[in-house]
């Protein structure tokens, strides 16, 4: 099913060591709307989803994987170089006192990511309008996360993220639009 590159889907370049963003980013790696969650929902829906649309769940849904490894490279470089002292007063200092500087599955706040966030109903529409949502909802938080750091290498990934989930949203629409075109044609048994 995958063929994995052994690169990033897009350079992820940092100018400098910023906890306080690693942190932030955190919410993108292990939240409810994080790129986990949205990779786990997409394949996990894409088996009750008409043929026609089936594709575009798996392509989301591996691409988001992609972006979940884009966000912990970025969280590596923000933190590579940083005290203990920095880790604590960027309120990673639990963090480190279990894993050292190993990533772990959790919001911003520090919450563990939980199954709870991946939400399939079995009806494709309801599936798809839920897809767009955590769709907007990821370009949103990019768009916040982007407007907290003045660092324009981690912007520029930012925004290839941010662009990204717009293209996600689009193509979640044109899918809804597909489902709703063949419930309304004829069909003649």
């Amino acid at each position: 099913m995958w063929i994995y590159e052994k690169k990033l889907q897009y350079p992820v370049r940092v100018s400098k060591c910023d906890v306080r963003m690693a942190r932030y980013l955190t919410e993108q790696y292990g939240g409810a709307d994080g790129e986990l969650a949205a990779a786990l929902r997409y394949m996990n829906q894409r088996y009750a989803i008409p043929d026609k649309v089936i594709g575009v769940l798996t392509d989301i849904s591996t691409e988001e994987f992609a972006h979940l490894e884009m966000i912990a490279t970025m969280i590596y470089k923000l933190t590579k170089d940083a005290s203990i002292s920095e880790l604590e007063a960027a309120g990673l200092g639990p963090n480190y006192a279990q894993r050292d500087h190993a990533l772990f599955y959790q919001n911003s706040a520090g919450v563990p990511w939980t199954a709870t966030y991946i939400q399939a109903k079995g009806d494709p529409l309801a599936d798809l309008y839920e897809d767009i949502a955590a769709e907007e909802k990821a370009r949103a938080t990019y768009q916040w996360l982007i407007d907290m750091t003045d660092d324009v290498d981690l912007q520029d990934s930012l925004k290839f993220l941010r662009e990204r989930e717009i293209i996600h949203a689009l193509r979640f629409k044109e899918s809804v639009q597909i489902i709703i075109d063949e419930r309304e044609q004829k069909r003649v048994f």
